[in-house]
């Protein structure tokens, strides 16, 4: 191996373990922030934000370790990725569209819901 080919391989591998470790946390401070917030809105935050990257970064991770070190692009990976940044959103919304029309209120006192003003709008005309 060459000198610049150790460089790469190098330059790949801390690459691979800062999108690990990076991917780790924001795991762990999902996890975090699902048993320590208050309401349903700000776990499902927690839930969504935090663990679509956070798993998004140990996959990128996995496929980038296939890629370099074996030739091998995974499909199921790339898969994985697209359908976990389509389905996190989708479902975080549902579920607090859900809670809201239930009559689920946020802990904030001072807020303003433009969904509850567009509903009473309805309501009046």
């Amino acid at each position: 191996m060459t000198e610049t080919e150790i460089l790469f391989h190098i330059i790949v591998n801390i690459l691979i373990i800062l999108s690990i470790l990076i991917g780790s946390f924001l795991i762990l401070s999902a996890s975090i922030g699902i048993v320590r917030f208050p309401d349903i809105y700000t776990k499902l935050h927690a839930a969504t934000k935090a663990s679509t990257l956070g798993l998004a970064g140990v996959l990128i991770a996995a496929f980038m370790f296939l890629y370099i070190q074996h030739d091998i692009v995974s499909g199921k990976l790339l898969l994985a990725i697209l359908f976990m940044f389509i389905t996190n959103p989708v479902s975080a919304h549902m579920i607090s569209r859900a809670a809201h029309k239930k009559g689920i209120k946020p802990v904030i006192k001072n807020r303003k819901d433009a969904y509850e003003q567009y509903k009473e709008n309805i309501k009046t005309n």
